[in-house]
């Protein structure tokens, strides 16, 4: 579980926060880092805060890839970010879904986004403090896997962003505690709130 003495840590969405949002990545051309992605983890990592990926890939549930296609996903995600001098220190995926077509995956779970099983998950293998963390994503369920942790939400204007703060922001009571144009701005505010800006 989580330590109140533990370190902070910033969580990251991946698809539309990371890389363009292109639906499901069913193969490895589609997936593109996503202008400033690599800058903003690069600043994060100046920080000396843990960088974590937390992704809902239901995709293989469905059946659309196998996963070792997520594995090479994740290895070009990993090589293109040490290529701009940045790095994640760790990737937590939630492969299922209650409807999923592959049934060693069809599974009302506890950490498919917005439920928060990745996010302890991590803290437990980190020591972190998750209330003391920021969460990263560029939808509502990012924001609410982050209300349900105790920690501060940051909604990126990059892959559904733009539209989810339009048009179900305004109808929900979960709000980011800043909206950013991108990782880049997102990772600027994180320091700023640090104290390190």
């Amino acid at each position: 579980m989580t330590s109140p003495e533990g370190r902070p840590a910033v969580f990251l969405d991946r698809d539309g926060t990371i890389n363009e949002q292109m639906g499901y990545i069913n193969h490895l051309s589609r997936f593109v880092l996503l202008p400033g992605a690599a800058a903003g983890i690069r600043r994060l990592n100046e920080l000396a805060i843990p960088v974590l990926v937390v992704t809902n890939q239901s995709g293989l549930a469905r059946g659309y890839f196998p996963p070792e296609l997520l594995t090479a996903v994740h290895a070009k995600m990993v090589a293109e970010l040490a290529r701009q001098g940045a790095k994640v220190d760790g990737i937590y995926v939630c492969p299922h879904h209650p409807e999923a077509k592959r049934e060693e995956y069809r599974l009302d779970c506890d950490c498919r986004k917005p439920k928060t099983g990745l996010f302890t998950r991590a803290a437990a293998e980190h020591g972190l403090n998750l209330a003391a963390s920021f969460v990263v994503g560029d939808r509502w369920s990012d924001l609410k896997a982050a209300a349900a942790c105790g920690a501060t939400s940051i909604l990126v204007l990059t892959g559904y962003g733009r539209g989810d703060l339009e048009y179900i922001g305004p109808t929900q009571t979960v709000q980011p505690a800043q909206v950013a144009e991108d990782l880049a701005g997102a990772a600027e505010w994180i320091a700023a709130r640090l104290g390190r800006g």
